[in-house]
């Protein structure tokens, strides 16, 4: 009998803990943000790697840097997105260089940290 009731108030610690923790990592709506926000990052940084790879390789054959819509009309980018959850991409280009970054639409609600990468390759936050 004692066995049971010991086993019974480590279910019930178990349970209380489980719940405890669950409660914490859940928003106002029962889901957390953060591990979509995550993921929307990772997605971000990976689109513009893929656009400076473009401009890269766009750059070696033709001799200069161009627009986003220029590298999906000529087949440079497969990508055909200009944006990916709340983020629009951009290109600037000059002779020497590019910058394509990525800007979010911040909210009170959910804060994002604006991207861009140039032809160093370095993903990097920018205000």
């Amino acid at each position: 009998m004692k066995g049971m009731i010991g086993l019974l108030a480590t279910a019930l610690i178990g349970g209380a803990i489980y719940w405890m923790v669950l409660t914490k990592t859940q928003g106002a709506g029962g889901t957390s943000g953060a591990p979509a926000q995550a993921i929307s990052t990772v997605g971000v940084e990976n689109d513009l790697l893929s656009i400076a790879q473009a401009e890269r390789a766009y750059q070696a054959e033709h001799g200069s840097y161009v627009s986003l819509d220029e590298l999906n009309s000529s087949g440079a980018l497969t990508l055909q997105k200009t944006g990916r959850a709340g983020y629009t991409y951009s290109v600037e280009t000059s002779t020497d260089g590019f910058t394509a970054t990525a800007k979010c639409e911040a909210s009170t609600a959910a804060p994002c940290t604006n991207f861009a990468v140039d032809q160093t390759m370095q993903v990097h936050q920018v205000q």
